[in-house]
């Protein structure tokens, strides 16, 4: 598998994904509009994921799911199946607005990631808005890496990854552990990243995104950086310098309106000579691998992901292409 390349996997549509993204047209998107308008709104928002953590939340029986502590913030050690290499792990912030979800609300994703990695994955439950500001959140991240790093893991065996905002987090992670000369980890993956928190319009799939309202994003964005200097890289990571960065992995819906926040990462990380596996997905809504239990486009993405990741430790040499993969693959536009 090709590390450095733009990919637009070529399976048919789904016609769970046809029905999903129908759905997700007609409810989750007024309601995201209408309620995102409003402090109060993100308080009771924040409030409402308070209560998710106290929810049992199903998952298969061969995964497992332990309670984790991290300075100021705590988390859970999840993983997919036996036989992992525990000497590695993957540091997973999981998306939400920087408001809302919790590790619990995206297990989902972090046990499928447990066994694409064929590693634990510690999903942080680091703090957010609108209590707390996206500085306390990074300093969770950090935090939490040097833990592993004290704990004996190796830098190249941690994997950074999240999702949404957990994306935003990755990225301001790996361009502050560059910036304090830490040592970095081995790759990173961001699912339909949130990398631009200035105040721009986004005209891209303004009409076609059937989940995230634009003008939405907008307005969250200005929360979140009131008082902060938006085109700080830290705060929109899109505009940082990746040089020295290691091997990048991001996957985004081609209809998504935050598809193009990742298309400029990649851009922006390859000009510094980072390699970059960027994958856009055909009319995939945001964060399609959370929806796993019903799209098999979701599935396959994590299959994508564990290629990846092979293909890294690999270094130069191509990892084996898995029988459930056809070797269908594109190179975008």
């Amino acid at each position: 598998m090709l590390i450095d390349k733009d990919v637009i996997p070529g399976y048919p549509l789904s016609w769970q994904a046809r029905a999903l993204t129908g759905l997700m047209r007609g409810t989750l998107k007024p309601a995201s509009s209408l309620l995102m308008r409003h402090p109060i709104a993100l308080t009771g928002a924040a409030r409402l994921g308070d209560l998710t953590r106290m929810v049992k939340v199903p998952h298969p029986e061969h995964v497992t799911i332990e309670p984790a502590a991290f300075s100021a913030c705590g988390g859970e050690w999840v993983r997919g199946g036996p036989d992992l290499d525990e000497g590695k792990v993957v540091l997973y912030f999981h998306g939400g607005g920087y408001f809302s979800c919790s590790p619990r609300t995206h297990r989902s994703i972090t046990w499928r990631l447990s066994v694409a990695a064929g590693r634990p994955v510690l999903a942080l439950d680091y703090r957010q808005g609108p209590v707390h500001r996206l500085a306390d959140s990074l300093s969770d991240a950090l935090d939490a890496y040097d833990c592993l790093l004290s704990r004996g893991f190796d830098p190249e065996d941690i994997v950074l990854a999240g999702d949404s905002a957990g994306g935003h987090l990755t990225l301001a992670t790996l361009l502050a552990l560059r910036d304090q000369g830490s040592p970095l980890p081995g790759a990173a993956v961001c699912l339909s990243p949130w990398a631009d928190l200035t105040d721009v319009p986004r005209r891209a799939n303004r009409w076609q995104d059937p989940m995230l309202p634009a003008g939405r994003v907008r307005w969250l964005a200005r929360r979140w950086t009131s008082g902060l200097d938006p085109w700080d890289p830290l705060v929109s990571p899109v505009h940082g310098d990746f040089t020295g960065l290691p091997p990048l992995m991001i996957v985004t819906g081609s209809t998504e309106v935050l598809r193009d926040e990742g298309r400029q990462v990649a851009r922006r990380a390859r000009l510094a000579g980072v390699p970059v596996r960027y994958e856009e997905w055909p009319r995939m809504p945001h964060v399609f691998p959370i929806l796993a239990d019903v799209l098999p486009e979701a599935r396959l993405a994590f299959e994508h992901v564990s290629r990846f990741l092979a293909a890294v430790g690999a270094s130069s040499m191509p990892a084996p292409m898995p029988a459930s993969i056809p070797a269908d693959d594109s190179a975008a536009a």
